[in-house]
């Protein structure tokens, strides 16, 4: 097998496309034929040594990969060689083969591309915690989306509509907000430019939104925490601006506010039967055409540099996806 190896992980530049050998499942594992990998912010951050999971070295980073199951451990009866799955397993993608515990491999539905199946269970599946579990978002509520043109956030678009919510899509160009209205988005801001709360609540009739969608943190935080609306919920994605904001609580009492973490991770090792649950329901709105990766690069695995170089640029659009021929 063939694979990214990272052995000091001081970035992109010090990974090495290197020849391995084949692993071989242990008890409770599968391994799968890698057909394609998508790339996530956090494998980023891993190959920085940025990120709050430090793996041992050497590694082969590539959080989120789908193939085929072509060998088994030593237990595991509900998979078997031949059957094609997604995993998001947070390690061993960018290569040709990985090994995983056969738990965080998600069996495919017919019909489920390879390519769009990569690009989906971390997206996908920190959205529908984070706005229909953890924010509990309801029909004719409305939600703003920060970074909505990257890839959680045009998976957020997808699923708020697929709820019934009213979209508004923040993002930092107006290229970028001309994709969120492709999508579905009812209104889009640009933050790049203008004041950003009098936008919000010109888009919101003055209201605010009751649910906030942010990825990004930064120096967007506040102003937009600012003009939430009474009882709005703050969710906390991650931190794609950079910096970690802080905010002062007092902001959270005057508009009875919640700030509510998201970590789907945890949430699905945690709550297993939960996160199954979600992902059934995400996988039958797939079906139905409700969501679909917004897919905007597909490289050679061989060209993962290059891919790390548009993510670092801010010039991915959606998911970026890299595939073994």
């Amino acid at each position: 097998m063939h694979a990214w190896l990272c052995e000091q992980p001081t970035g992109p530049d010090a990974l090495q496309w290197k020849k391995l050998p084949l692993p071989e499942p242990k008890p409770g594992e599968v391994r799968v034929a890698i057909k394609a990998a998508s790339l996530n912010f956090p494998d980023l951050l891993i190959v920085q040594n940025k990120y709050q999971f430090k793996p041992p070295l050497p590694f082969v980073p590539g959080s989120e990969f789908a193939g085929v199951v072509d060998a088994v451990g030593e237990g595991v009866t509900h998979l078997s060689p031949g059957m094609a799955v997604a995993s998001f397993g947070g390690l061993g993608g960018f290569g040709t083969h990985a090994c995983v515990n056969a738990q965080l491999a998600m069996p495919l539905p017919p019909g489920f591309k390879f390519e769009d199946a990569a690009a989906f269970l971390c997206t996908y599946g920190t959205t529908h915690h984070a706005l229909v579990d953890r924010a509990q978002l309801r029909a004719g509520e409305t939600v703003l989306i920060l970074g909505a043109a990257g890839g959680v956030g045009t998976a957020a678009i997808q699923i708020a509509k697929a709820v019934g919510a009213r979209v508004i899509a923040a993002a930092s160009t107006d290229e970028k907000c001309a994709l969120c209205r492709t999508l579905g988005a009812d209104a889009t801001i640009n933050y790049g430019e203008g004041d950003l709360r009098e936008k919000i609540k010109a888009a919101t009739d003055g209201k605010g939104p009751d649910v906030v969608y942010d990825p990004v943190g930064g120096e967007l935080a506040e102003p937009v925490f600012r003009s939430i609306a009474w009882r709005g919920r703050y969710l906390v994605i991650g931190f794609a601006g950079g910096s970690i904001p802080s905010l002062p609580l007092n902001l959270a009492l005057l508009k009875g506010a919640s700030i509510v973490g998201v970590f789907w991770g945890e949430f699905a090792k945690r709550e297993p039967k939960n996160n199954a649950k979600a992902l059934a329901e995400l996988a039958a709105w797939y079906a139905q055409g409700k969501i679909k990766p917004v897919i905007e690069h597909k490289l050679a695995m061989t060209a993962l540099p290059e891919a790390f170089a548009l993510m670092a640029a801010r010039a991915v659009k959606g998911k970026l996806v890299l595939v073994n021929h």
